[in-house]
């Protein structure tokens, strides 16, 4: 283990940053009449600082609190022997931003710094080039540290943000493959079942319309691997007016009599896939579980909204949501539209979403 954590956001530098206290040893090296007390003091001293140094980037509140009062300390008290113990409070400074994380707090610190080492001066008569060092720097190195720690913070959150946004997309993304697939393979499925049944039931008295509709099965199940590999990549597009062309399909095949009622709308790309996708989800429904004898396709426009309505005449009475109807539910209100469920009297769906600006009603 290093001196210092490993998930520290200054590299190496605070190593380098120790090269100040060179600032400690000019006092006994440059006095010819510097005493082995003196060195011991200040060698001492340094080892003591270097603990606390190092011990703020580990400890957390309130242990480093105490850690900088000890810095302070640690100079103040030298001040009066040694002018390069200012270099103590300059780090303690350094760190005040770091540590308190209000604006206010630490300038209230600097000032109070500075109240002390007036203090030391006045009663002590510390050496000017130490109180006066003290008070320029540490007010400056404290004050700049201020702007880098915020900004420092205000990353941080921004990383964070950042984070939760790629999360939250992956998650959106992995919803919008299952609700694709959901509908993909439901319609896909459920046709494939509609058409071989009637394919077996065709295949002795009319085997050419047997051939058919086992052809028919062959080029959906083709177009569904090719869907759904465009759903994985994203790539999926989808147009209401060929929707709406299987959904009559996929109806008549089933035995159910269609009436469609449409109208060309501009919607835009996105728009089109979400009506198609609902126009998909709501048809295999009705094949697969409503029993019905009609059903009734209509797109309209209604002052300004796109107007989706399926209904038909099956049990109806089903008022539990499935996965099916809240997928469509989902669709639409990404949209900032509405779902209206009546199971009162058969199946009626009907869905209204804005459609895209510039458009007349």
């Amino acid at each position: 283990m290093g001196l210092l954590p490993d998930n520290r956001t200054h590299g190496w530098a605070p190593y380098a940053w120790l090269v100040f206290l060179a600032l400690v040893f000019f006092q006994p090296i440059l006095d010819q009449h510097a005493t082995g007390r003196s060195w011991l003091i200040t060698i001492s001293a340094t080892l003591v600082f270097l603990a606390l140094y190092f011990a703020i980037f580990r400890v957390s509140k309130p242990w480093a609190y105490l850690v900088l009062a000890s810095m302070a300390a640690l100079g103040l008290g030298l001040g009066h022997i040694n002018p390069g113990s200012s270099v103590f409070l300059i780090f303690t400074a350094s760190f005040l931003a770091w540590v308190f994380e209000k604006p206010k707090t630490v300038f209230l610190l600097l000032a109070i710094l500075v109240l002390l080492l007036a203090l030391e001066a006045y009663f002590f008569h510390s050496d000017p080039g130490f109180w006066a060092t003290s008070m320029v720097v540490t007010v400056g190195v404290g004050l700049s540290n201020v702007h880098f720690a915020e900004k420092s913070r205000a990353d941080k959150k921004l990383l964070l943000a950042q984070k939760e946004i790629e999360d939250l997309a992956k998650v959106a993304e992995r919803e919008r493959i299952a609700r694709d697939l959901h509908d993909v393979l439901g319609h896909t499925l459920t046709l494939i079942v509609v058409k071989s049944t009637l394919a077996g039931k065709l295949l002795d008295n009319e085997p050419r319309k047997a051939k058919a509709e086992i052809a028919d099965i062959a080029r959906v199940s083709r177009d569904a691997m090719a869907e759904i590999r465009n759903t994985l990549r994203g790539y999926s597009s989808y147009k209401l007016r060929e929707e709406i062309e299987r959904a009559r399909l996929a109806l008549e095949s089933a035995g159910v009599s269609v009436e469609m009622q449409s109208m060309e709308l501009p919607l835009s790309p996105a728009q089109e896939s979400v009506a198609a996708l609902i126009m998909r989800e709501a048809v295999t429904n009705v094949v697969r579980h409503a029993h019905a004898r009609h059903c009734r396709l209509r797109v309209a426009r209604n002052n300004g909204n796109c107007v989706l309505e399926i209904r038909d005449d099956g049990r109806g009475g089903l008022n539990a949501y499935g996965n099916g109807v809240r997928g469509m539910r989902e669709r639409v209100e990404a949209l900032g539209g509405t779902l209206v469920h009546d199971t009162s009297s058969g199946t009626d769906l009907t869905f209204e979403f804005p459609l895209i600006a510039g458009t007349k009603s």
